[in-house]
């Protein structure tokens, strides 16, 4: 009865939170106190779930390390003009009939390049709704285009806070994970370039407005000297180096190109390293401005108190009874199947996709392993669900603020076609990628 009574002063405390506004810390806050409530009820001390709270946080390290150097790897790539360059380019190859695929073809690879689907909703993706609306294409349609462009990296890319942060809790190896998403994502992403193409033929643009690209021009030197920093942080995953050392090479490059390209004095580069990209230009800034370690101390702060929650749970064994009950489902309907289902009532009650990933994964960690799964089946289902369905409820994080960034609502999500082609086609392909 207590452990109900202490997800409910949770849950009551998560929506408000979403309701008023405010950060999602408190909420955190408030429910590790009625947990470890609940942890005291049976018979554990303070000092005891202290500890348990230490390991949950020990085992989310690598996670925290990566989001910070993130924060600085966004900032550089705007100071860098590297961000710039991609939609530069990609506004001057332009045709009225394939805008949504260029659209959806760049949002993909900056996404995958990046490893963040608000980072790029809140620049490549804010051009191109504006693109959109001044050249006559449904800005609705537009936005679940730029939707499933933004998400495609957040789910695949191995410098995505997501994808590493899944690896890192289920205990598997972030490129062994990557090589199954990316063969899962295969058939959704044909299905998503066939949409896209019959809507780029039916809503062409009608014209490109040419004062963005002066404003580019205006701001920053086009060299393709800037497009270096991506090309680092695409090609060295593929060969296997560190995602820090790909990050932290492609950071350095990014640095070189800002003083040496863009003529931006170093000590200006660590400050927007520290505390984010400013444009001077009030039209560039509403597209650009952002990024830097300052960006993510929420983030990681949300997560240090999410993982504290892993730590209680597996070290009381408070969930151990729901876990029964989830077990005995997915030997009716299958793992996958609950996974989705629970996918969707935590992330319509959290509103979070951090907070949905590590529910999801301390609640069915156990069950898979019961039933004869493994870690990497774990890690895989996860991605293939609740990554992507928590951007899925429209007032959830995940979905509310890309939209809010592209001047969008929910209306836009039946357009986010490789979001749920993702989960659909997985439903019944898994098999061939988990033989149990």
């Amino acid at each position: 009865m207590e452990l109900f009574i202490a997800f409910g002063i949770f849950i009551a405390s998560m929506l408000t939170a979403v309701i008023t506004g405010y950060s999602m810390i408190l909420p955190l806050l408030v429910g590790l106190a009625a947990f470890m409530a609940v942890g005291k009820i049976r018979g554990f001390s303070l000092g005891s779930m202290a500890e348990m709270s230490k390991k949950g946080i020990l085992d989310s390290i690598v996670v925290i390390k990566v989001m910070l150097v993130i924060g600085i790897l966004t900032a550089v790539w705007r100071v860098s003009g590297t961000i710039t360059v991609f939609v530069y380019y990609g506004m001057k190859v332009i045709m009225p009939p394939i805008f949504l695929i260029v659209t959806f073809a760049l949002c993909c690879l900056l996404s995958y390049a990046i490893g963040t689907s608000f980072g790029i909703a809140g620049t490549v993706g804010v051009i191109f709704i504006a693109l959109a609306r001044s050249g006559g294409v449904d800005p609705v349609i537009a936005a679940g285009v730029i939707m499933s462009g933004v998400y495609f990296g957040d789910r695949y890319s191995p410098v995505s806070s997501s994808a590493n942060m899944v690896a890192g809790i289920t205990d598997t190896k972030i490129y062994d994970n990557v090589k199954i998403m990316f063969r899962t994502a295969m058939l959704p992403l044909v299905i998503a370039f066939m949409a896209y193409a019959v809507l780029s033929v039916t809503n062409p643009i009608s014209h490109v407005d040419e004062q963005m690209i002066r404003d580019f021009q205006n701001e920053f030197n086009i060299s393709v000297w800037a497009f270096i920093p991506a090309v680092i942080m695409i090609a060295l995953p593929l060969l296997k180096v560190g995602v820090i050392k790909a990050m932290t090479a492609s950071i350095i490059s990014g640095v070189l190109v800002a003083c040496l390209v863009q003529k931006t004095a170093v000590i200006k580069v660590a400050e927007i390293c520290i505390l984010g990209y400013e444009s001077e230009s009030q039209g560039i800034g509403a597209i650009l401005n952002g990024g830097g370690l300052v960006s993510m101390i929420e983030i990681v702060v949300i997560l240090i108190i999410s993982s504290t929650y892993s730590g209680i749970f597996n070290g009381t064994g408070i969930l151990l009874s729901l876990q029964d009950k989830l077990a005995k489902a997915c030997t009716k309907i299958g793992r996958f199947a609950v996974m989705v289902c629970m996918s969707i009532g935590i992330s319509a009650i959290f509103c979070n996709q951090t907070i949905g990933t590590l529910m999801c994964c301390d609640l069915m960690k156990q069950p898979y392993i019961d039933g004869g799964g493994t870690l990497e089946e774990l890690a895989i289902d996860m991605e293939n669900s609740v990554i992507l369905i928590a951007c899925f409820i429209p007032w959830s994080i995940g979905c509310s603020v890309p939209l809010a960034l592209l001047g969008a609502d929910f209306t836009s999500l039946p357009f986010a076609v490789y979001m749920y082609a993702v989960p659909i086609c997985y439903l019944f392909t898994k098999k061939k990628w988990f033989k149990n």
